[in-house]
């Protein structure tokens, strides 16, 4: 079975391979894209929450009451949701330059540009048991180091903000996939409110001048897009 990308409106996404069930960022309840609540997210194996802001860190807490997901996010956003009820065998704590192993899926947490009540913003590269990397940068700016994550970690598919107010605005988003090299693209965190870019035609315009090898592929709130396999390693463009 294929691997699967369901965008779910904001930052919220549901990353499943034949192995496990991820979701990032699970903002459900007063995301007017969601396309359903957080009791319709389906089965989950591991929550992936960027930083404990309402809009990210969603309904976490509750999914994972639910079905028994384990939590991954910065050490001290784990310990915020179990003062308020999270099993401690669920709480899988980290911090920047961290890599976990869940379900054959390797996660690693990396740096954002952007604030957080408790700990620090955070981004995750998550490489899937066939290798097939797919970067979720969470809230964050432009920021150059962005270039080095691919020299250790090649990514294959980025999930990143365009809005231009909380985050990088679409000029920048293009920029930070010429840094990256992914293969494909998805923007986030635009359209959801009226204080957001509502539009993505400029990040495509923007991506055709400054990253033009790297694919632009747009989904609806509730849309799903197989992914591809993984090139071999010699093919990935690393530097190294």
């Amino acid at each position: 079975m294929p691997s699967t990308l369901t965008w779910n409106g904001h930052s919220n996404f549901r990353l499943a391979c034949p192995e496990a069930r991820i979701l990032i960022d699970p903002f459900f309840e007063g995301n007017p894209n969601a396309p359903g609540s957080a009791a319709q997210a389906g089965p989950t194996d591991i929550v992936c929450v960027t930083h404990d802001h309402d809009d990210h860190v969603g309904s976490a807490l509750d999914i994972c009451r639910a079905t028994g997901a384990q939590l991954v996010a910065m050490f001290d956003v784990c310990m915020t949701l179990q003062a308020k009820g999270l099993p401690g065998e669920q709480a899988v704590g980290m911090n920047i330059g961290g890599t976990v192993t869940i379900r054959g899926c390797r996660i690693k947490m990396v740096q954002a540009m952007h604030s957080s009540r408790s700990g620090a913003s955070a981004g995750f590269i998550i490489t899937l048991p066939d290798g097939l990397r797919v970067y979720h940068s969470g809230d964050t700016g432009l920021f150059a180091s962005m270039e080095l994550f691919r020299l250790f970690d090649p990514i294959h598919v980025a999930l990143l903000p365009i809005d231009g107010r909380f985050n990088m605005d679409a000029r920048e988003a293009a920029y930070a996939c010429k840094l990256l090299r992914p293969a494909q693209v998805t923007p986030m965190h635009w359209g959801t409110f009226p204080i957001l870019a509502q539009s993505t035609e400029e990040f495509g315009r923007h991506l055709e001048t400054l990253a033009p090898d790297t694919r632009l592929v747009l989904l609806a709130p509730g849309e799903s897009v197989t992914l591809p396999a993984p090139p071999p390693p010699d093919e990935c463009g690393c530097d190294e």
